[in-house]
């Protein structure tokens, strides 16, 4: 799996659906297509954007979405493109791209997700991408793994270990299937995320809104700050775990702390705003602000972090209260080193 720094071809996105976990009014559903509209539109300033839709959906993404998004059809549970879609990965040999089709079981069964559409999504974005299918029994989602291009993984326990997605495994298995799909030798586990994703509507501790890898050697970690919220000791907890560890060349790692907004609580429980959750493009960075005083301190830190990339940021807010961020609704495609010939591209109707 090539790094997400590694030049691409497009993001991936999924419109939210009519009826979802994204909100059960039609407020809700309308402020979550004004936030997904809001990021597509902020990628598409960067490279092209595909965008797939439930049929019955159509008429009203034509209202959200510019001419500049490309959409195609299929039947949508949900709109988590990270983790309903495919991880693509290159051959190290020609550089062609593969896509790997994780099994997607809702998060591990959770109670208020559907997922009988949303798992054959994954297959469908390979197919259509023209990328050569690579099927695996595991049971992941593109948030639950964070890679540096070279080998190196990050996971957690309470995702691929999760008993309810795979029942039976031991961290061998799951390190040996991660090895065969995503070329990972080295796996760095982290005992769990934060706690609101491990509440109604999370992952159970993805940890793409924990860290993130934005250059070789380098981590961008999520640090809670206040010790009232509860994060502040997994957070130090996290951290201190990644600093006694090394990437697949050995080195040790240089941390970069990145605090989380200033804000605890919203409306329902501790807040789990990250920053990490962010997107990298073409040129570019989309990134998560919260209308709090430490938005401006992260895009600097990110601005660092990504040299000569463009920081933009759009208000996450709408998207953390559904249960992810930026990073969580959209997948990236890398560039293919050659074009695959012979490959038609299929998997979706076009409107």
């Amino acid at each position: 799996m090539p790094s997400e720094t590694d030049a691409q071809e497009r993001a991936w996105m999924a419109f939210p659906p009519e009826r979802s976990s994204l909100g059960n009014t039609a407020e809700d559903t309308h402020e979550a297509r004004v936030s997904w509209a809001e990021v597509a539109h902020a990628v598409s300033g960067f490279e092209p954007v595909t965008m797939v839709v439930d049929p019955a959906d159509l008429t009203a993404a034509g209202k959200y979405l510019s001419a500049d998004i490309e959409l195609v059809t299929a039947p949508l549970d949900d709109a988590w493109m990270r983790d309903i879609g495919p991880t693509f990965v290159k051959d190290d040999a020609d550089g062609l791209l593969g896509g790997v089709d994780w099994v997607f079981n809702g998060w591990g069964q959770q109670d208020w997700a559907s997922w009988g559409k949303d798992a054959g999504i994954g297959a469908a974005v390979v197919r259509h991408s023209g990328a050569e299918l690579v099927d695996s029994p595991l049971v992941n989602e593109g948030g639950g793994i964070q890679v540096d291009g070279l080998g190196t993984v990050l996971v957690t326990e309470t995702v691929q270990l999760d008993p309810y997605r795979n029942p039976g495994l031991s961290k061998a298995d799951v390190e040996a299937e991660l090895a065969s799909t995503i070329g990972a030798t080295q796996v760095i586990w982290l005992p769990r995320g934060l706690t609101r994703d491990n509440k109604e509507f999370g992952t159970r501790g993805h940890v793409d809104i924990v860290a993130a890898i934005p250059s070789p050697g380098v981590l961008l970690v999520h640090s809670q700050r206040d010790d009232a919220h509860p994060d502040f000791q997994v957070t130090r907890e996290i951290i201190s775990l990644l600093a006694g560890t090394r990437d697949a060349q050995g080195r040790s790692w240089e941390i970069v702390e990145v605090p989380a907004p200033e804000v605890l609580r919203d409306a329902h429980d501790w807040v789990d705003y990250s920053y990490i959750n962010h997107l990298v493009v073409n040129g570019g960075v989309i990134a998560c602000s919260f209308g709090d005083r430490a938005d401006e301190g992260a895009r600097q830190i990110l601005e660092q972090a990504y040299p000569g990339r463009q920081v933009v940021t759009v208000d996450a807010r709408p998207i953390f209260a559904r249960g992810g961020g930026i990073h969580c609704i959209t997948q990236q495609q890398p560039a293919a080193d050659a074009p695959k010939p012979g490959r038609a591209r299929e998997g979706f109707s076009r409107p």
